[in-house]
């Protein structure tokens, strides 16, 4: 386990300045004597190595990713365990060698560690205190950061989409495939404007959602493909096998979107011959899979590059930390497949954005 320099340093820091002002206070008082020396030297290696033991046991107890309630709780608990414990150590040794001062030569056993335990409880409360503010404080500003980083990519997003649909050259290819329709084939003309208008008016809207559900994604697409089918001709063929299952799920908006633009462009506006272009959905338990698959090969410059692939990356980790994963192969038949698999959300839950947050971690 890796534990953080300034861990440490705080660590030092406090118990040797408990100890430097225990010591100072007795040699104040002129009470500094060998006991009370080595009392203190014992006070400040069991307060180091116990508050270092009950940290280890909140961590493996992953306390910090419970509830409040239940935290404060474990927090008492873990409190008085130490508590006792650190009593326990300190009075059987200062039994066991003679460390009593003059004051504690007539107490009773059980009174003088029931005496001890009131002490370490009230240090360790403070120390646990500290510790989880420590906690409370970083993941607020953590949450904070991620939810920035989360707004600032889904705009890029969007940015990104809007410049591409409005792209005077894109523009120009479909009216110029539309005028071309027009006396040939007047009602597929109708449709494409009808899909370019929905393809522009979508691209425009200013939702402020994280997710839209994958049946609302998928005529979008459909949109899009319609238009870009137009320009292709046979060259572009289309399969979809979706669960119906699945279209209520939520998915990260533009998401599909962006990735079946990568296929047209990266693969089948690449080939003499053109290429299928297939989009599948399933469902297995709590998950969810999404997958784009194009004709093609997949270039290894082209792996980690462009903004799609990388804008989805950097969005399913923001959105769900280690639920979720995307992946970029080239399959045995030749085809280039982006893989999205993300928990399987009921239609208007809350993203656990959080739990990215206590998964990078803290001292």
């Amino acid at each position: 386990m890796r534990i953080k320099p300034n861990y440490w340093t705080l660590q030092v820091v406090g118990w040797g300045g408990a100890f430097l002002v225990t010591i100072a206070l007795a040699y104040s008082m002129g009470q500094l004597d060998p006991v009370r020396l080595t009392r203190s030297l014992l006070g400040l290696s069991l307060g180091l190595t116990l508050s270092h033991v009950m940290r280890l046991t909140v961590r493996r107890a992953r306390l910090l990713d419970e509830p409040f309630m239940r935290q404060l709780t474990g927090f008492l608990l873990i409190t008085v365990l130490f508590a006792c414990l650190h009593s326990m150590i300190e009075a059987s040794v200062i039994h066991f060698t003679g460390l009593r001062s003059p004051l504690e030569m007539n107490v009773d056993f059980a009174v003088l560690n029931i005496s001890l335990a009131f002490n370490a409880f009230v240090v360790f409360f403070l120390w646990n205190t500290c510790y989880f503010l420590y906690h409370y404080v970083s993941k607020y500003r953590k949450q904070e950061m991620d939810t920035l980083k989360l707004s600032t990519t889904v705009k890029e997003l969007e940015l990104k989409s809007i410049k591409s649909y409005i792209n005077p050259h894109f523009i120009f290819n479909a009216l110029n495939s539309i005028r071309a329709l027009v006396d040939e084939d007047p009602s597929r003309a109708r449709q494409a404007v009808t899909a370019l208008g929905n393809i522009l008016r979508s691209s425009l809207q200013t939702e402020q959602q994280e997710t839209v559900t994958l049946q609302k994604e998928l005529g979008i697409v459909k949109d899009y493909l319609a238009l870009q089918h137009i320009r292709f001709e046979d060259r572009l063929q289309v399969d979809y096998d979706i669960d119906p299952t699945t279209l209520n799920l939520p998915v990260p908006v533009m998401m599909l979107q962006m990735l079946v633009e990568n296929a047209v462009k990266h693969g089948v506006s690449r080939r003499v011959n053109g290429g299928l272009i297939r989009i599948a959905s399933k469902r297995t338990g709590d998950r969810f899979e999404l997958v784009v698959q194009n004709t093609g090969h997949l270039k290894r410059n082209l792996r980690h590059s462009g903004f799609g692939w990388n804008s989805t990356a950097n969005r399913l980790e923001l959105l769900f930390g280690d639920a979720a994963s995307f992946r970029i192969r080239e399959t045995p038949d030749h085809m280039v497949e982006a893989m999205v698999v993300i928990p399987a959300l009921q239609t208007g839950m809350p993203l656990k954005t959080e739990s990215v947050v206590l998964r990078r971690g803290a001292a």
